[in-house]
Parts: structure tokens; C-alpha cells; sequence
């Protein structure tokens, strides 16, 4: 009897565990932003930028809850670029 209690208990802490966590995680993910509707799409800000001379690649493309887009992008000379997006504009802030 006394090993199907403690099977029990330890089923419970494992539960409690996972609970915990679960609920940890749902605390600590940050809420969904995205630019206000009627913004240039990103599609067309990042076009933009492909089109420059001398244009290399993208690195990171993030949206700032600021309401701007994170841009980090290489030039083919490899120059490393940071840029922040207006997204009502297309201009850099």
C-alpha cells in the first residue's frame, strides 16, 4: 500500500512540476506587436533595401514593441548596417 502512495505523491510533484512550467512560460513570452494596419509592408521596406548599390544580404529583421522594424543587414563590401524602419514611411527614424 505504502508504494502505491508514494507513486501517487511523485505523479502529483511531476504534475505540480509541469504545471509550473507551463505557467512560467505563458508569464514570460512577450505579447504579439505588429505595425498598425494601413503600415508598408515589410515586403516592400526590405525590397527598398535590397535595391540599393552594394547590397549584400539580411541578418536580422525584427519588429521593435517601440513600433518601429530592426534592421540588420550586410553590404557586399561587408560593412555591417543598422537601421531602424519607420513602418507608416519606409524612412529610416
Amino acid at each position: 500500500m505504502a508504494l502505491i502512495d508514494q507513486t501517487k505523491e511523485h505523479s502529483m510533484k511531476i504534475q505540480l512540476a509541469a504545471a509550473s512550467l507551463l505557467i512560467a512560460a505563458g508569464l514570460s513570452a512577450p505579447a504579439f506587436a505588429q505595425p498598425a494596419q494601413g503600415s508598408m509592408p515589410l515586403s516592400e521596406i526590405l525590397a527598398t533595401i535590397e535595391a540599393e548599390d552594394g547590397f549584400g544580404y539580411f541578418d536580422d529583421i525584427e519588429w521593435d514593441s517601440d513600433g518601429y522594424w530592426e534592421i540588420e543587414y550586410y553590404r557586399a563590401d561587408g560593412a555591417k548596417v543598422d537601421v531602424d524602419i519607420d513602418p507608416a514611411t519606409g524612412h529610416p527614424r
